[in-house]
């Protein structure tokens, strides 16, 4: 009894003593940061009630602490921007002086502001734009609070239109300095306008007139297209910098009346105060950073590779009684808001598909519709009354399509759509599944091949979130188009993703009956897998495939099987089959057999290939034989067609194949480009309806993985090369501070200074050798879609109907498309998306490739050609 009765107190004391330490292992808040915090989070519940308590509660915090408090105001603005009238609000009862206070000197709300603008102006020195544009809309709403003098802030959106007109400036840098200016003027339209009518007009001019340059630009990037026409339709996309100023023209003429109904502004409620408005300081926009870590492959010197920017399009997937326009002012601003918090809360999506979904608190009441079974105060505003799940959504896949890339990774918008539909499944279900029939509608309207491949991406990922339940008898009446229709081409594509993240037999009971016959083209017939060629004993040099791998079984020397394959091909030599190609065949069997040791996973695949990699460049190399081989290329040539015909079954084991064998560099990507041109169409269980020279997103996934691989290594030696040149100049400067401070230096110190480090020379022949590969690479994919897209009599397997596709009245006549024509097209569309994502590299050596790839087409009348060269100019920035 005693000792259980001790055991109870020893246990009761160590709970009391990790009790203790837990409360010491507690955060204290200071009360510095506890005023803070409670203006960060304040509005939670509703904003408006809890300003005054708010306010009492600053005011009776001491010590006073104005940096503590302005720096609160900033996190609020620029972290929650749709809290940004409150915030606006909040300070302008701060302006207030409390009854009996007989204190001099400026205000509580004034002392915030002037500090406010010095994390601004930060802000701006550090060229960050989100945050700088975030303060600008603080700025106008406190314009139109008369906080700040209307003058003061009509020069300060004026500086940003002056980026405008500076000499080569950037999109990237112009789109943001416009949407500084235009939503400004957008929020403080109301006072700026009736200050000074002319200056408002010469900020929407100034806009107006950069976006008017940016026509082919947006032509380029546009998600829909018809191809050979430039004319951008705005029925089913809107750009950026368009909707802007849409919305800034509607609201100019009526001189920004309507400005009310685009979002709260609570502090107009407050009598007008008898305070001198703020001047803002005058600013200037600091210029571009320009980063010099980079070296130009030709000249050796610094330059910067920067990352090409685009016009933005957002798609539009509901018309404008479901979703608002956002051409019109309160449409703009409602996805401006949207997208504030999608890319805000990218580092948390739970808590920003929490906010998107209670986004409604913070906009004007009657702008959505309310939830089912809510009580409805108020009746909708006129020409609102949207549905929030729709436009949500509607707003994500927008940012999730934007060409040529999207500005998070794609995972970050799959999971926020799932986060959305784990928060509110019975008004978020209904939102997702019209999004996918409207995007599967617009397949056959021109949507972009890469929208069309992301678009199948989400689809797979979000089916398998959900059980894989979809309705696929809907489409069923399609399964009687042309095989190669966008649309028979997206279920064949989200089927096999459907596939890899889950398994064959369960994704093909989820299929209606029609869809799961070979004769319908959409499912494989067998599950993905290793298709060994040799592995039958009925089939040719079975034999001879069993001894190789029984090498490989008993981890024979790399030496050992080289030596067995000069003895396979002697014999194969002798053998009384007059066609057949000693040398491929010798490669096919040992790659095959050492992928098949390599099939059960991914961990004995990488081992297999280090193992065996002397083998590997043995074959690589064309020495199959002693007496020499087919040559370099050929002999790379073949290893990708066996790697590439043992999992035809399974395409993206193809890539991670070709992945590895570049990492290794048993081949370069240059082979894989060149390969994936003349091959690539012939994998997978199409390959009996593939047509001449067409591309699918199959192959484009092959030349994106070489490309990237190719631009990933000279990235990678680059960066070797400033930090060993960094090294040197700070060993010459030592050197020579030496010398300053003694004549007296060693003679081989100094040599050494004045010469490149062993180091640093290998790392420049490196780097050398890598830009020639990259530059080799973007060669041979431009050469060939060209040589699909605009072939020459002499080019092998032309596709005859590249030229019809982009013919006057062609896109019309698509319903009378057949497969090669629907192949032509895709072709294209990937065309267009190479020159959009790798516009950065192709400008570096754009006077090496157009010579090498274009000349042949000066003088000569060709519509494909003229199209190509078109594409090419807007991409590497030559045709405005």
């Amino acid at each position: 009894m005693s000792y259980e009765r001790r055991g109870h107190g020893g246990g009761n004391r160590r709970r009391y003593r990790d009790d203790y330490d837990d409360r010491r292992r507690e955060v204290q808040e200071s009360p510095e940061e506890r005023i803070r915090n409670v203006i960060i989070k304040f509005g939670e519940v509703d904003a408006v009630e809890e300003i005054p308590r708010l306010e009492k509660q600053i005011r009776e915090h001491e010590p006073l602490n104005v940096s503590n408090l302005s720096e609160a105001f900033r996190i609020g603005v620029t972290e929650q921007p749709y809290k940004i009238p409150y915030y606006a609000t909040l300070l302008r009862v701060l302006y207030e002086r409390p009854e009996g206070d007989t204190t001099e000197g400026a205000p509580l709300g004034r002392l915030i502001l002037e500090d406010f603008w010095k994390g601004f102006q930060a802000y701006l020195d550090k060229l960050a734009w989100r945050e700088t544009r975030l303060c600008i809309h603080f700025f106008a709403h406190l314009t139109t609070a008369k906080l700040i003098s209307a003058d003061s802030m009509t020069a300060l959106l004026q500086s940003f239109t002056a980026v405008l007109d500076e000499f080569g400036v950037s999109h990237g840098r112009a789109k943001r300095a416009a949407l500084c200016a235009g939503e400004g003027l957008i929020i403080g339209g109301p006072t700026l306008k009736s200050h000074s009518s002319a200056s408002a007009d010469e900020i929407i001019a100034a806009i107006q007139a950069y976006n008017d340059t940016t026509a082919t630009q947006q032509w380029l990037v546009s998600p829909t297209t018809k191809m050979s026409s430039t004319t951008v339709s705005n029925e089913n996309a809107h750009e950026l910098l368009d909707t802007l100023l849409s919305a800034l023209s509607t609201l100019n003429e009526n001189d920004f009346a309507d400005t009310d109904n685009c979002f709260p502004r609570p502090y107009v409620n407050f009598v007008d105060l008898e305070v001198e408005a703020y001047n803002l300081p005058s600013v200037l926009v600091p210029p571009e950073i320009i980063e010099l870590d980079s070296l130009s492959p030709d000249s050796g010197e610094d330059t910067q590779v920067k990352k090409e920017e685009w016009p933005e399009f957002y798609l539009r997937l509901f018309p404008n009684d479901i979703s608002p326009d956002p051409s019109s002012p309160a449409g703009y601003i409602v996805r401006t808001a949207l997208l504030d918090i999608i890319e805000i809360f990218e580092v948390n999506r739970k808590e920003c598909a929490r906010l998107l979904l209670e986004y409604p608190k913070w906009n004007l009441p009657g702008t959505f519709k309310p939830k089912p079974g809510a009580t409805v105060e108020l009746e909708p505003v006129a020409g609102k009354d949207w549905q929030l799940e729709s436009t949500i959504f509607e707003t994500v896949l927008g940012a999730y399509f934007l060409l040529p890339e999207a500005q998070q990774k794609s995972i970050y918008y799959i999971g926020l759509i799932t986060e959305l539909c784990k928060l509110s499944p019975s008004t978020v279900g209904p939102a997702v599944g019209k999004s996918i029939r409207k995007l599967y509608g617009s397949l056959s309207e021109g949507l972009d091949v890469e929208v069309a491949r992301r678009f199948a991406e989400w689809f797979a990922v979000h089916m398998s979130n959900f059980g894989f339940q979809w309705v696929w008898k809907e489409w069923v009446p399609d399964l009687a188009l042309t095989v190669q229709h966008p649309r028979r081409a997206f279920m064949r594509r989200a089927i096999e993703f459907e596939i890899r993240l889950s398994y064959h037999d369960r994704i093909l009971k989820t299929l209606p009956e029609p869809m799961q016959t070979p004769e319908a083209y959409t499912i494989a017939e067998q599950a993905p897998g290793p298709a060994f060629e040799y592995d039958d004993p009925s089939k040719p040099h079975h034999d001879a495939a069993q001894s190789i791998l029984n090498l490989f079984r008993g981890r024979a020397k790399a030496e050992d099987v080289v030596t067995h394959l000069d003895t396979l091909r002697s014999t194969l030599e002798s053998s009384e089959d007059v066609g057949l190609n000693v040398d491929a065949t010798v490669r096919s069997i040992t790659v095959q057999s050492l992928l098949n040791i390599g099939s059960r996973s991914f961990s004995h695949l990488l081992n297999a290939i280090e193992r065996y990699l002397p083998l590997l460049r043995h074959l690589a190399s064309g020495g199959v034989s002693s007496t020499g081989g087919n040559g370099i290329p050929e002999a790379k040539a073949d290893i990708l067609t066996a790697a590439a015909a043992f999992w035809k079954y399974n395409r993206q084991m193809v890539g991670i194949v070709f992945d590895k064998l570049m990492q290794y560099q048993i081949v370069d990507p240059t082979d894989v480009v060149g390969w994936t041109f003349l091959n690539g169409a012939v994998i997978g269980q199409l390959s009996e309806l593939a047509g001449p020279m067409n591309l699918s997103a199959f192959e484009w996934d092959l030349l994106k993985g070489a490309l990237d691989k190719a631009n990933g290594r000279v990235m990678i030696a680059r960066r070797k090369v400033t930090v060993l040149r960094k090294e040197d100049d700070d060993n010459r400067a030592r050197v020579k501070a030496s010398e300053n401070e003694s004549m007296e230096v060693d003679t081989d110190a100094k040599q050494e200074a004045t010469v490149d480090s062993p180091a640093l020379t290998t790392a420049l022949k490196a780097f050398s050798s890598l830009t020639r590969e990259q530059k080799a690479a973007l060669s041979r994919t431009l050469e060939g879609f060209i040589s699909s897209l605009a072939p020459s009599a002499s080019d092998a397997n032309p596709n005859p109907h590249t030229r019809t596709v982009i013919a006057d009245g062609a896109w019309e006549n698509r319903d009378t498309w057949g497969r090669d024509e629907w192949n032509a097209w895709e072709t294209w569309g990937w065309y267009r998306q190479f020159c959009r994502v790798y516009s950065p590299y192709l400008r570096t050596y754009s006077t090496t490739l157009y010579t090498v790839s274009f000349s042949r087409f000066d003088g000569a009348s060709n519509p494909a050609a003229e199209l190509l060269k078109k594409i090419w100019n807007i991409a590497i920035g030559q045709e405005a």
